[in-house]
């Protein structure tokens, strides 16, 4: 982990803490070593700093849309703990570099669903999480974020003072699935389905 990643993550988690009563479940469910996906609903700009803060001991990296690295300074700082994707059609070098750096024992935080939810509602999984998953073997675990939409929701351009909570659930073993018949896409909707699943189990959690 990089020393400006240490306290970046630092000190978003003290934000986070004293302004916004942060709260972490199921932090003991991410592995502290070897290729990890973490996937997550999406309702926020606040949510990668979210997770970034919430891991904290790991170096997460993300897959962040492309158009951000176009972006004058937000650029240059996003690079630092990103790769870029094309969310709607993701290209094969982009697909075949998130599983060299699993295989290479990194930490992935994906967005199943492609981009932020409007109204809090959990979205279908774009194919490209099931399609690293199964490519890699690593194993996924799923999150999900509240409160980040009240704090900062979608078009908002100031910051309200909320609670803000992240779950963790156990682990998804993608390497123990069967294909049996299934089509290389069918097996991998079928990883993408079960992680909203457990992702929306998440959520009941959460919401009870």
């Amino acid at each position: 982990m990089t020393l400006a990643y240490r306290f970046a993550t630092t000190f978003f988690f003290l934000l986070f803490k004293i302004f916004f009563r942060f709260k972490i479940d199921g932090i003991e469910k991410v592995p502290q070593k070897g290729g990890v996906i973490v996937v997550s609903n999406h309702i926020s700009h606040l949510d990668p700093l979210v997770i970034g803060a919430a891991i904290g001991k790991r170096q997460s990296t993300f897959m962040a849309k492309r158009g951000l690295f176009k972006i004058p300074f937000v650029g240059a700082f996003v690079k630092t703990f990103s790769f870029p994707i094309d969310r709607d059609a993701p290209q094969p070098s982009t697909i075949k570099e998130a599983v060299r750096r699993l295989k290479n024992g990194e930490l992935i935080v994906m967005f199943p669903e492609g981009g932020r939810s409007r109204d809090g509602s959990l979205l279908d999984a774009k194919r490209g999480t099931g399609l690293i998953a199964a490519l890699s073997g690593a194993k996924v675990i799923p999150a999900y974020i509240d409160g980040t939409d009240t704090a900062l929701p979608a078009g908002a351009k100031f910051i309200s003072l909320s609670k803000i909570r992240i779950i963790f659930g156990s682990p998804i073993e993608t390497s123990a699935y069967g294909r049996d018949r299934e089509s290389g896409k069918d097996f991998q909707e079928r990883i993408g389905n079960d992680i909203m699943k457990e992702i929306k189990n998440l959520k009941l959690k959460v919401k009870s």
